[in-house]
């Protein structure tokens, strides 16, 4: 994660949603003024200035390798200086010119306020572009939109450091961990179910931040924009559920489930993304703290994927894992364990408190410090803060007339259309006519608040526009309708809210769920609306002159099977939490300016799933258990992974590229030390990487526009097994590809198929494989054939 507004440390919802109004209010003063130019602010901290003490050591040469810089660095420290730089907050060195720094700082869906190092509340910038929740963004399939946001972020975190309100460009994101269970209150901070699009997701933002300047596979600039730290690895999803905490969960995972689901998110952003930190959770898996694990930290993070950067701990999790998890003894046995494995800084002070005594006891070495600071410095002189004064650098002229610029604010609207997914379209209820909408009544607790945008680990965005707002740039007659308390919905204003449809010659509701109900620190029990908002939506329903339109905001899927199956309520759309953008947005699909092209990145549940226990981490059915998520769930679904209507009908064609014995010959040059035991298919890690490339073979998507209206269209590529014997998942994702069609119109879609990648799957031993035989390409109901033989 990055670190809990909920844990001690750290401000309570309470005082969080308080601050949360006070900045927000100022929002609408000080964010004009952005525009304007570039505003006095304080100096950015630096190393190595003329006038720095230690301007001729070979730390601040620039022309030298970062971990070289860092060594040197090191090796000049005391030991109490050194254990000085173990935690999050870490003290300058004045002797040696070194400033202080603050490493936890968070930009999940923008530059956020959550954690120490931005300050957003002083200055002379208040605001920040406020993306979408990740989970709505990962609904537009698109990982070129992906990277633009991790892009535009980084440069707004850059151009804060260099005005003085930042001390920090460490940012602790993105979040991509699974969206495994329904019910997980960070479900929405994620990129969803799907390893492959969480993967493609942690490469694309990646890249973004840390300032590469395309999206493809390639070293990260010589200076970073900003440092990205992925997390929270692994097999973290639970909060609080029925008293089991996160703080001392114990979970079972499978070698299977790790290696397929849980770990390939992970291993992209530093294989593929080049991402400077991973973040270890707090879960315990198999008897091993995340935090303590060696294998995974070292064995895995470094010498298996790469990591070239800082492992970090979530906030607190080493103290949790001696005062709640209880994994060593002592205090400096915790600290020991933790850095020998391969962690090298603490979210939280508690290395700082006792690296000294584990060291004098001997259960740790300067040595282990040593290594641990090496990696820290390396990031920090990577980020330009021994190269001098950053205002001369290459991101020098990032400043505040870069924050909240146009191309932000049109990016925040770009992804918030292109995310917004259409879950139901009855009779053709949408779109509605702009124009022909004498009046339209507007309820829901939803509506009017610009807090439901934003989800969790915000900043105060510079251009927010409520769903309401929105609807009042479309109609001139609009009345407005809290109808509950809050999304609890404890108290509903019912009798009100069907009077008011009753004279309207619309009704929009805008209804779903707040942090209040889902957040960090929170689980659900239950995927029904909560409180009393079932009965409302169905009474203003039954009280409306014509079918009402459902608006959702939600992070997590709800079971609304009623309103699925109610011919009163005509259409229904899911919004996510969709950034400040997020009222024009939706107005802008409404009406038909923008023809919906989401697609749902999460298998949405009925109640009934509840049944299921949080804490059973399986992913593939058993007997009578389910399993979970659309690779291996067997059970009733309200809205099925991928699932996403458009006002135009589309239709597929596929098409390969290659024939079957190309693929033969290939493998069969791989020879016989790449076929698995039992002669039935071909270890993956025994076939040579030119053959792999050998392998690869292109597939058209041909698509066709039947109109009636110009749009986007997501073509999604699945691949199918003969059978689902042996763990082989119901069918698994290859990848995704977009295009704006016009009516009447057709396009070709391209994919590049990788057998290595795409056509394996993981056995029980975590080892993956590719079978020989059948295997079939989907998209949509086409699909094509394509045979692995001996």
């Amino acid at each position: 994660m990055a670190a809990t507004s909920i844990h001690s440390r750290n401000p309570g919802m309470a005082a969080l949603a308080a601050a949360a109004l006070r900045l927000l209010a100022a929002v609408a003063v000080v964010a004009p003024a952005l525009l304007a130019g570039p505003a006095a602010a304080g100096a950015p901290p630096f190393s190595c200035g003329p006038s720095s003490p230690s301007h001729a050591l070979p730390f601040c040469n620039a022309k030298l390798p970062a971990a070289q810089r860092a060594a040197d660095l090191v090796s000049r420290m005391t030991p109490a200086e050194k254990v000085s730089q173990l935690g999050d907050i870490s003290p300058g060195v004045p002797r040696l010119g070194v400033p202080g720094y603050k490493w936890w700082n968070e930009a999940l869906h923008g530059v956020a306020i959550s954690g120490k190092g931005i300050h957003l509340d002083q200055g002379a910038v208040r605001s920040a572009t406020s993306f979408p929740q990740v989970l709505l963004t990962a609904a537009a399939f698109n990982d070129n939109l992906w990277f633009r946001i991790g892009q535009a972020t980084g440069k707004e975190a850059r151009a804060l450091y260099n005005i003085g309100q930042a001390e920090g460009l460490s940012m602790w994101s993105p979040n991509v961990n699974i969206f495994r269970d329904p019910r997980w209150g960070r479900g929405q901070e994620t990129p969803g179910e799907d390893p492959a699009v969480a993967s493609r997701y942690a490469a694309a933002f990646v890249r973004g931040i840390q300032g590469s300047a395309s999206n493809t596979r390639s070293a990260p600039p010589a200076v970073l924009l900003t440092s990205a730290c992925c997390k929270h690895a692994t097999a973290y999803d639970l909060e609080d559920w029925k008293g089991v905490s996160r703080y001392s969960f114990k979970a079972t995972v499978t070698a299977q489930d790790l290696a397929d689901t849980f770990d390939p998110p992970f291993r992209s952003c530093v294989v593929e993304g080049r991402a400077n930190c991973l973040m270890c959770a707090y879960t315990s898996v198999n008897g091993v703290p995340n935090c303590a694990n060696a294998d995974l930290l070292t064995k895995t993070f470094r010498n298996s994927w790469g990591l070239d950067g800082y492992v970090a701990a979530d906030c607190d999790a080493v103290a949790i894992m001696r005062n709640s998890q209880f994994y060593r003894p002592t205090a400096e046995d915790t600290v020991a364990a933790t850095l020998k494995a391969g962690l090298d800084i603490d979210c939280g002070p508690y290395i700082q408190q006792y690296a000294t005594g584990a060291i004098q006891k001997g259960k740790l070495t300067q040595q282990d410090v040593d290594k641990a600071l090496k990696n820290l410095f390396t990031t920090r002189m990577r980020l330009g803060h021994f190269d001098g004064d950053p205002k001369a650098g290459v991101y020098g002229n990032l400043g505040a007339a870069q924050i909240c610029t146009p191309e932000h604010k049109n990016l925040a609207l770009e992804a918030a259309l292109d995310g917004i997914v259409l879950l139901k379209n009855g009779a053709g209820v949408l779109p509605l006519m702009r124009g022909a909408v004498a009046s339209a009544a507007v309820i829901g607790h939803n509506a009017n608040d610009f807090l439901a945008l934003l989800g969790n680990y915000w900043g105060p965005p510079c251009a927010p526009t409520t769903p309401l707002q929105g609807i009042q740039g479309f109609v001139k007659n609009v009345k407005f309708l809290a109808g509950c308390n809050s999304a609890a919905c404890n108290a509903a204003a019912t009798p009100q809210a069907a009077a008011l449809a009753s004279s309207s010659d619309e009704v929009i509701l805008f209804m779903g769920l707040s942090q209040q109900q889902e957040s960090e620190g929170k689980d659900r029990t239950s995927l029904l609306l909560p409180g009393n908002q079932q009965s409302l939506i169905t009474a203003v329903a039954n009280a409306a002159k014509r079918p009402v339109i459902l608006v959702l905001l939600t992070g997590g899927p709800v079971d609304i099977t009623f309103a699925q199956s109610n011919p009163k309520i005509g259409a229904i759309l899911w919004a996510g939490y969709p950034g400040q953008a997020g009222g024009l947005a939706i107005a802008k699909v409404l009406f038909g300016e923008k023809n919906p092209s989401g697609k749902l990145p999460v298998t949405w549940y009925p109640e009934e799933f509840t049944k299921i226990p949080m804490t059973d981490m399986r992913m593939r059915a058993a007997g009578g258990y389910p399993g979970r998520t659309y690779r291996f769930y067997n059970g009733k679904t309200v809205y099925k992974f991928g699932h996403g209507l458009s006002y135009s009908k589309f239709s597929h064609r596929l098409v390969t590229g290659r024939k079957n014995p190309t693929h033969n010959t290939s493998l069969l040059a791989a020879g016989r030390t790449a076929t698995t035991e039992d002669n039935r298919g071909y270890h993956v890690d025994h076939i040579r990487d030119e053959v792999c490339e050998q392998l690869k073979f292109p597939a058209v998507v041909k698509v066709t526009n039947h109109g009636p209206m110009d749009g986007k269209h997501t073509a999604l590529m699945f691949l199918r097994w003969p059978n689902v014997t042996n763990g082989r998942p119901a069918r698994q994702l290859v990848g995704f590809q977009s295009q704006h069609i016009k009516a009447g119109e057709k396009a070709h879609l391209r994919f590049e198929v990788s057998p290595c990648e795409h056509f394996s799957r993981v056995r029980r031993d975590g080892r993956k494989v590719i079978d020989k035989g059948s295997h079939f390409l989907e998209v949509g109901k086409h699909e094509v054939e394509i045979s692995f033989g001996a």
